[in-house]
This record gives structure tokens, sequence and C-alpha cells, in this order.
């Protein structure tokens, strides 16, 4: 006869409140920073306690890890979705209108990360180490060997990336200024349009 004890399942309630946690979280992380967020401010803008809170998780630290755990699949996948066998140029491009895309639906997500990052990445090192460098090197590579057959004008892959970072995530990092600059105006067309013809310039052999 087994001694395991049956896994206990995840009530709906529990569920519901774990993504009211988790998704406040991310609002307050990403207008102030970890440093700047608290637990009070968390549970103010979930509609919950603190002791609350802290049935779900540990502290402050572990709904964010929590969180950057979570973005790190989300934020990667485009980068997975190159594909070696696919039309250069048309790869590339896709990239980045994939990029600009996650910047205007996870607006959150790119400021949580950024914040991690000017902060010295304390609490994603590892994730750095392990899942984006192997990414960017394999896919830096495959840039390389368009490059040397002749399909991509000649670049640096890695300053490429970072180019496209760059210019994509600026739109939810700096949202504040964007839209004050824009008056009014939307961003996103013009800015996709805009991205397509610099990134194909630049490429084009």
């Amino acid at each position: 006869m087994s001694d395991a004890q049956p896994t206990k399942k995840t009530s709906r309630i529990q569920q519901r409140n774990r993504t009211l946690i988790l998704d406040a979280a991310l609002d307050v992380f990403s207008k102030h920073g970890f440093r700047g967020a608290t637990l009070d401010q968390i549970a103010k803008q979930a509609g919950l306690s603190k002791p609350n809170i802290l049935y779900y998780f540990e502290g402050k630290e572990d709904i964010h890890v929590t969180l950057l755990n979570h973005l790190m699949d989300t934020w990667l996948d485009p980068l997975r979705q190159i594909d070696p066998g696919g039309e250069p140029l048309e790869e590339i491009m896709r990239y980045v209108r994939l990029k600009l895309e996650m910047s205007y639906e996870f607006p959150r997500e790119s400021r949580l990360f950024a914040n991690e990052i000017l902060q010295g990445a304390p609490r994603m090192g590892p994730h750095l180490e392990t899942g984006l460098r192997p990414l960017v090197d394999e896919k830096a590579a495959v840039i390389q060997g368009w490059i040397d057959a002749g399909k991509l004008a000649p670049v640096d892959p890695r300053h490429l990336i970072f180019s496209i970072w760059a210019t994509t995530q600026h739109y939810a990092d700096f949202e504040a200024q964007i839209e004050a600059l824009m008056a009014g105006e939307r961003a996103h067309d013009g800015a996709s349009a805009y991205l397509d013809a610099l990134f194909r310039r630049l490429l084009v052999p």
C-alpha cells in the first residue's frame, strides 16, 4: 500500500485570489519597481488584506520572482519563433512586429522586466544565464548564417537583437513620454511602419 498522500487541489477561490494578487503586484511593481513596492500597496490594489496576501505568498520577493518566472516564457517566445528554415528578412521583420505588439499588449510586463534589469537583475540573473543567453546565442548563429550566405546585409547579430529590443520595448517602458509627445495620436501604426522601413533598409543585402 502506498504511503503517498493525494495532492490537494487548489480551489477556484484560491486560484482567483492568486490571480488577483499577481495582477495587482504586476501593476504595483511596474509603477514603483521592486524596492518601491510594498505588500500594503499590493494588498490594496488586489482588494485583499495583507495577511491574505501572505497566505498565498511568502512575501514581496516571492511574488516578484513568481511574476518574473511567468514573464520569461512569454517574453522569449517571439525569439524562439525565428525559423532557421524561413525567409531571413521576413523572419526578422516578423520578430520586430511581435516585439512591438508585445510592448502594446504587455506594457506592465515590459516595465517589470526593465526595472529588474536596471537594478542589476538580482532575482533574474540565473534566467539570463540559463534561459536568455543560450537562446540569443542560438538565434545570433542563425542570423550570422544568413549573413554569410548573402541573404542579409552584414550586421552584428547580437547588436541587431539589442536594437530590436530597444526600439520596440521603448513604447512600453516610456509609455508616458510617448503619449505626451504624440499629443493624443495613436503611436502603434506609425511605429510599425517606421520600424519595418528602418530594419528592412538596414538588412536588405
